[in-house]
């Protein structure tokens, strides 16, 4: 039994050769074990220290810092965080560039002007040239289908020249009406000025170019500025010798005149020289050569002349109005006054008609009308105050062009932010319709 005893073998050495892993070292391990660095039982961790960093050393491979990693993490985030913002920057130069050259032109008119004597002719070139440019691109690139269909809208044209005919002229006449109860609140200038914002007609020139950048129906907007500039020498005069009539304090500074066919002349031939006629040759150039006229203006993009002569006409605008020294001779109260009430008035016509029309139109029709509505043309107001009113010297007419000036310089402000949110809201209706197409052309192959 001893005998038996002595030769048994160990429990481990049994276990050794069963399927249950060795608890036994090896000489190699021992040597392995030897040869690393002295770290206890309690600590595998080991701080090596070297010339240029420190190390954690956790099971024999070195690894860094925790700090170190940290300081490395923080640094990626701040090199994303500022690509994000440069990439962010470029996106609103290459979108906005519009606005940006606008605040430029307006900066160096405020600082250079035009002399005197060239005044009336920079005036006339620029408004013919630039607005002529303007409507001959629209006739080279919109369809004569399309226009003829827009113009045969009349329940459209009703809707948006009632907006900007008689709910814009209603407004302002109530705030001037409120801004009148106090005779030392405001220049009289100013608030007959602000008359003539609400019955002016909706611009041409920066409606266009603004529904072409916001992805809306261009064609629709130049009919619907056409239409509202014909009806100007007929409307405009008429709502606002209505307004003038309540009496007011401010309209004792008038001297009514009364020489209206100078002002149909005028306003005829402006329209017929730099729209209609540009817009007829446009046609007949698209009709004529349409592949070499589609390449020219959408390929190769000439289209963008269109924003360059719209900077023409601001630039003019503001030269003029600088030259005369018309913000001189206003309270820096009115100019606040003026400013805060022709934003508000903006956004205000902009979400009526927004509101108004997203019921009943298709997206492309609701962003032109968006545009023709709350827009108002600078360019009309002056023949109009000269042939209405007689013996108004230079400095008041100034005055009385600074509510519009004004205006127009922040409807083309916020129309140009409404082109990133327009852009937006119908990307989807788009990209279905570009679908749609893409599965007609597949199956007529």
């Amino acid at each position: 039994m001893s005998s038996l005893e002595e030769k048994a073998p160990p429990l481990a050495s049994s276990s050794s050769s069963s399927s249950w892993p060795s608890t036994e070292t090896s000489a190699e391990d021992v040597t392995s074990h030897d040869e690393r660095p002295n770290v206890s039982d309690d600590d595998s961790i080991t701080e090596v220290r070297t010339d240029e960093d420190t190390f954690v050393q956790t099971n024999g491979v070195p690894q860094p810092e925790p700090k170190q990693e940290e300081n490395s993490n923080r640094s990626q985030e701040q090199s994303s965080k500022l690509q994000k913002s440069l990439d962010i920057l470029k996106w609103f130069v290459q979108d906005q560039w519009f606005l940006i050259a606008m605040g430029f032109v307006i900066l160096v008119a405020s600082q250079v002007q035009v002399p005197d004597a060239q005044q009336h002719i920079k005036r006339v070139v620029v408004t013919y040239a630039a607005v002529s440019v303007i409507f001959f691109i629209n006739g080279c690139t919109l369809p004569t289908r399309i226009l003829i269909d827009n113009y045969m809208r009349w329940k459209l044209h009703a809707f948006v020249q009632l907006q900007c005919y008689l709910v814009t002229s209603v407004a302002t006449f109530a705030i001037v009406s409120l801004c009148a109860t106090n005779r030392n609140f405001m220049d009289p200038w100013l608030l007959i000025g602000l008359l003539f914002v609400g019955a002016a007609p909706t611009t041409m020139s920066s409606n266009v170019v603004m529904t072409r950048q916001a992805h809306g129906n261009a064609a629709l907007t130049v009919v619907q500025s056409i239409i509202g500039q014909f009806l100007c020498p007929f409307l405009t005069p008429i709502l606002l010798q209505m307004y003038m009539a309540s009496g007011g304090w401010y309209t004792k500074v008038l001297m009514t005149g009364g020489n209206y066919a100078e002002l149909y002349r005028r306003v005829f031939k402006q329209l017929g020289l730099s729209v209609f006629l540009p817009m007829f040759v446009g046609q007949v150039v698209q009709n004529l050569f349409p592949k070499p006229t589609k390449t020219i203006f959408v390929e190769w993009k000439i289209m963008k002349l269109s924003s360059v002569s719209l900077l023409t006409l601001v630039w003019q605008t503001f030269d003029l109005a600088f030259h005369s020294g018309a913000f001189a001779t206003v309270k820096p109260s009115n100019i606040a006054f003026l400013v805060f009430i022709s934003i508000a008035l903006y956004l205000i016509w902009l979400g009526l008609c927004f509101a108004t029309s997203i019921i009943w139109l298709p997206k492309k029709d609701v962003i032109a009308c968006c545009y023709c509505c709350p827009a108002k043309a600078l360019a009309m107001v002056v023949p109009l105050s000269s042939v209405m009113y007689l013996n108004v010297n230079p400095v008041n007419q100034s005055k009385l062009q600074i509510p519009v000036i004004i205006y127009q310089g922040f409807q083309i402000l916020i129309g140009g932010l409404s082109t990133i949110f327009f852009r937006q809201w119908i990307r989807a209706e788009e990209e279905q319709e570009n679908r749609e197409k893409s599965a007609e052309t597949g199956q007529a192959r």
